[in-house]
């Protein structure tokens, strides 16, 4: 398998890679994964992602017959509920044919090693860490090693751990995605802190910076993105009061589709960081700014001086920043010029 650069799937260039996140919003059926897949192609994502775990991989005896009563729950034990959510390798493979079919990109955030191979061997265009691996250092190393892109979510971490984690990645990968996070479901506006989008353009300079959202709307998303976010993550369902842990914070087809929308709409509106006048304003600027204007009649070969002008529209004249220079070089008009007329360049000496 040929290495795939991050630049290849659009990631980190001007475009905006989204990355509609399935996750387990298919509550293991099958048919809610097509779905889910169909879906996300619909309203324009460049991805739909699910999640890969190998369970009694990543949780204890203890942990796998943990009772589990939440109203989330498909099963008593908490291990059995992992269990019943998870496809296995077929369905993955058969998730990753009619993703094929369908035109969209597919990948998954693989949550142990076992995993991250089999999404290797699977052809995967990138992996994704989720936030609660980024403190998983030998899982980070193992998936870093596979030479594809790789995305790390940042939630529940502090900026040491971020670090650390992109030093450990970085020895072996240079096609890294940082994404600011917040893991709780759904996030509060005042714990999401898109600032911190800033902060990791200014550590991560070789790295992509990118956003993973658990609020509700899309209000939120479109900041990030205007604070440059270049890979935008997103969790959508079928329907939002559905039984599981991630419903409420998903997004819903017209949410989604108008999301996807927007952020194209942001991306032309950001543009280029160039300040200049376009010439779409250029009707605009004739009608509105000012000109030279004359304040009397000025004679033919007179000096100008700063009580026979004034300035006035319409804008098809001589410019108001060059009054100053015009006084300092003591020009004058070659022609006569009646009071209130514009003064043009090509009248002056």
């Amino acid at each position: 398998m040929g290495k795939i650069s991050a630049k290849d799937l659009g990631i980190g260039t001007d475009k905006v890679f989204f990355i509609a996140e399935a996750g387990i919003n298919h509550n293991g059926s099958m048919e809610n994964a097509k779905k889910l897949i169909d879906l996300a192609k619909k309203a324009g994502a460049d991805c739909v992602k699910f999640q890969k775990r190998t369970i009694n991989r990543i949780l204890t005896k203890e942990g796998l017959e943990k009772p589990y009563n939440s109203d989330n729950a498909f099963a008593p034990k908490y291990g059995d509920h992992k269990k019943f959510l998870e496809f296995s390798f077929e369905q993955f493979r058969e998730l990753k044919r009619y993703s094929e079919e369908v035109g969209i990109l597919m990948t998954a955030s693989g949550w142990d090693e076992e995993s991250i191979d089999f999404l290797y061997d699977l052809g995967v265009p990138f992996f994704k860490l989720a936030s609660a691996d980024l403190t998983n250092f030998p899982l980070v190393e193992h998936a870093s090693k596979k030479g594809i892109p790789i995305i790390i979510s940042t939630g529940m971490s502090n900026i040491e751990d971020i670090q650390e984690a992109y030093e450990i990645a970085s020895v072996n990968n240079d096609n890294i995605c940082i994404m600011q996070c917040t893991s709780s479901y759904p996030t509060k506006n005042d714990d999401i802190n898109l600032r911190v989008i800033d902060t990791y353009k200014k550590l991560f300079p070789h790295a992509v910076i990118g956003y993973s959202g658990h609020e509700k709307g899309i209000a939120i998303t479109l900041g990030a993105v205007a604070l440059g976010a270049k890979i935008i993550e997103r969790h959508f369902t079928l329907d939002r009061t559905m039984k599981g842990g991630d419903h409420s914070a998903s997004l819903e087809e017209p949410g989604l589709t108008k999301l996807i929308r927007d952020i194209k709409i942001m991306e032309e509106a950001l543009g280029s960081s160039e300040k200049r006048r376009l010439s779409s304003e250029d009707s605009c600027f004739i009608k509105l700014s000012k000109s030279l204007v004359s304040n009397r009649k000025i004679f033919k070969d007179e000096v100008i001086t700063r009580d026979m002008i004034t300035t006035k529209g319409p804008g098809t004249g001589i410019s108001p920043t060059k009054m100053k220079i015009i006084l300092e070089r003591k020009m004058r008009v070659n022609k006569d010029i009646e009071e209130d007329v514009v003064i043009n360049d090509f009248d002056i000496y």
